[in-house]
């Protein structure tokens, strides 16, 4: 996976802050899942730059203090284990 794709959310997915966190459901499996801040930050970032991840990675970076290359490797670590769930699909942008 790389920066040029888009993350595509399902539609079978709700998603709710609360608490400064983020809880989904999925309406497929009945399962909820929870995101910490960062996980949370991640996620609304997503859904704000339409899910192009090298925007995402832009944003991120000015919300947090962390080298490029870290950020990176952990957005992409995080958008793996959501589609490992069955939260979203990776498309090309």
């Amino acid at each position: 996976m790389d920066l040029a794709k888009r993350v595509k959310f399902s539609n079978t997915v709700f998603a709710q802050e609360v608490d400064g966190e983020m809880v989904l459901l999925d309406m497929n499996s009945e399962n909820y899942f929870g995101l910490d801040e960062v996980g949370s930050s991640i996620w609304q970032a997503i859904e704000a730059e339409d899910g192009v991840l090298g925007k995402v990675l832009e944003v991120l970076l000015e919300e947090y203090d962390v080298e490029e290359d870290v950020l990176k490797r952990d957005l992409l670590d995080f958008v793996d284990k959501l589609v490992e769930s069955g939260l979203v699909q990776v498309v090309n942008a």
